[in-house]
């Protein structure tokens, strides 16, 4: 007799209701697109998730903020004193 192995468990779940409304459409879709209802909501899902963190996670400067941004990056300008206290803070923080 072989021998039972245990299988690890890849695979999470999201149980979720919905309006029937909702549902019936959801597999309509999924339908048209060729694709199982689970298969079709984990790529929807997982594609909508991608664009609300990629907003989430990029900042988009108007022109004349970018300009600003530069002229801050361009400048020779020595710290201030409040910039040496927040450094000194840190580094008496962190240890180092």
């Amino acid at each position: 007799m072989p021998r039972a192995e245990k299988q690890i468990n890849t695979v999470a779940r999201l149980n979720f209701r919905l309006p029937p409304e909702a549902k019936d459409k959801i597999e309509q879709a999924a339908a048209a697109s060729g694709l199982n209802v689970t298969d079709f909501a984990v790529h929807a899902l997982v594609n909508i998730a991608d664009e609300v963190l990629d907003r989430h996670s990029t900042r988009k400067l108007s022109d004349r903020d970018r300009d600003i941004f530069l002229a801050m990056l361009d400048a020779d300008d020595e710290p201030n004193a409040a910039l040496k206290s927040a450094f000194a803070a840190h580094k008496e923080l962190i240890g180092k």
